[in-house]
């Protein structure tokens, strides 16, 4: 499994915890079992290998600090997604920026760029283009406003 595929699944994991009233431990490990892959394999080819302790540990990492860092998240998504209300943003497209905006705040070791054009690659799968773009911009403007280098 790649970091690609560990992100993707990540950007599933942070969808899906919008559904759940299990917490994020919880959470994590019923989704990141053997018998959920199994089950997921046959849907997406994401779910055929399941994650080695290294991939586990990111996407917890992901998972678990998007969840906690969910409002600030918001709010710069809001903030940069002009003329749009937050609530107008579809759920997954959501998912795929809190999940890059977590990456580029707080996890250094992974280059902003590496980070959009990831977010932007997942999204090709899952948006139309014209959501795409948008969500690229917002990115693209998240880093050039808030991020000092």
């Amino acid at each position: 499994m790649t970091r690609n595929t560990a992100r993707e699944i990540a950007t599933h994991l942070v969808y899906e915890l919008s559904f759940t009233d299990l917490s994020v431990e919880e959470f994590l490990q019923e989704r990141l079992s053997e018998e959920n892959f199994a089950d997921l394999a046959p849907e997406s080819e994401l779910y055929v290998q399941l994650p080695n302790a290294k991939q586990r540990d990111y996407i917890c990492r992901l998972v678990s600090g998007v969840a906690e860092h969910a409002a600030e998240l918001d709010a710069y998504i809001e903030k940069y997604a002009q003329g749009w209300r937050f609530d107008r943003i579809s759920l997954v497209a959501s998912a795929i920026m809190r999940v890059a905006m977590f990456e580029i705040l707080y996890m250094p070791e992974i280059p902003h760029g590496v980070a959009i054009n990831e977010a932007v690659e997942i999204a090709k799968k899952y948006e139309t283009p014209e959501t795409v773009r948008f969500l690229n911009g917002i990115l693209g403007s998240f880093v050039r406003q808030e991020i000092k280098d």
